[in-house]
């Protein structure tokens, strides 16, 4: 007698749709949460608030985008943040005394020595990356307030093209589309489609077969936390141009946040799973969400025990519907 099989549940049909479409729920998210605003006050939606939401969610999808990438192998980068504050503050203060190009090219270098300093550390010395990212985030700020000291009395000067870029609209559009939508074609073909990408999702999902099938696994994780520095500094200087101030704190607030919007975005903290088309869902998500608390008044200390109840919430929801599939 042939064993009946059991009908999957509505809920387990939900995770299966989860899992092969994790763009889906996403995108039915934030229209929900735009139709929540709608209703608080419908005269905030106009195509100045959607460019200016899409301004304000650009750095933070950059920085979510180096997270994204380090997950994928099962890692993590609390530097980037630091980073971006960095390379903004080293352009904006160096500028004046040397010109745009040179302050640009060593506030990167600095940031890419980060880089390979947290790659070193975890592909070499064998480091857990959320306690190398940290202790170099650590040290980094220390060099900065020490730059600091002697840069204190020379002014700053913001590059009129990063202004442009941060500040700026064509056609209603924030002018950071230039160069944020090349950058995310890259990362999501790279992530799908190059050698590179294959190999992170190939080190998440099982380190060990990985080095046992040739993988040179060191050179994947110097490269990619090298890399993941370079994109939090181009991201810095972005951020530099939308503020329009050198601030020593620049872009820390966005170093948790731009963990949360990859993880609401379906990539897994584990390893192995996710993709940066979620991460840039994420990131509006959490742009709108901030909105939202906005509106409603809610003081600073309960807008952060709701927003981080809300990132609890989704990604337990998205873990346990994907993992029933």
């Amino acid at each position: 007698m042939t064993a009946m099989t059991e009908a999957p549940s509505a809920l387990t049909r939900l995770g299966r749709l989860m899992a092969d479409n994790p763009l889906l729920p996403l995108t039915l998210l934030l229209f929900l949460l735009i139709g929540v605003l709608a209703v608080m006050n419908p005269a905030i939606l106009s195509l100045f608030w959607a460019g200016n939401t899409i301004k304000i969610a650009i750095p933070l999808a950059m920085l979510a985008a180096c997270q994204t990438l380090t997950m994928l192998t099962g890692g993590i980068d609390l530097s980037v943040g630091t980073v971006a504050t960095i390379t903004a503050f080293m352009t904006a203060t160096l500028a004046p005394l040397t010109g745009v190009p040179p302050a640009i090219a060593v506030a990167l270098a600095c940031a890419v020595l980060v880089g390979l300093v947290n790659g070193f550390g975890v592909a070499i010395c064998r480091v857990h990356p959320l306690i190398m990212t940290l202790g170099t985030a650590l040290i980094a700020t220390g060099c900065l307030l020490v730059y600091q000291r002697y840069v204190i009395a020379t002014g700053v000067l913001i590059p009129d093209f990063l202004i442009w870029l941060g500040t700026g609209r064509s056609l209603g559009l924030p002018n950071s589309l230039a160069l944020f939508v090349p950058f995310a074609i890259l990362i999501i073909w790279a992530q799908r489609r190059s050698g590179f990408g294959r190999l992170l999702y190939a080190i998440g999902a099982n380190e060990e077969a990985a080095r046992l099938s040739g993988v040179r696994v060191w050179q994947v994780h110097l490269t990619l936390y090298t890399l993941s520095s370079l994109i939090a500094g181009v991201t810095g200087m972005l951020y530099l141009g939308q503020i329009k101030t050198a601030s020593l704190s620049l872009a820390l607030p966005l170093d948790l946040p731009s963990v949360a919007a990859a993880v609401i975005g379906g990539t897994s903290i584990f390893g192995g799973r996710g993709g940066y088309g979620g991460t840039i869902l994420g990131a509006l998500i959490l742009t709108v969400l901030t909105t939202m608390l906005t509106l409603l008044q809610i003081p600073e200390g309960g807008r952060r025990i709701l927003f981080g109840l809300i990132i609890l919430a989704v990604t337990a929801l998205f873990i346990r519907l994907t993992e029933r599939s």
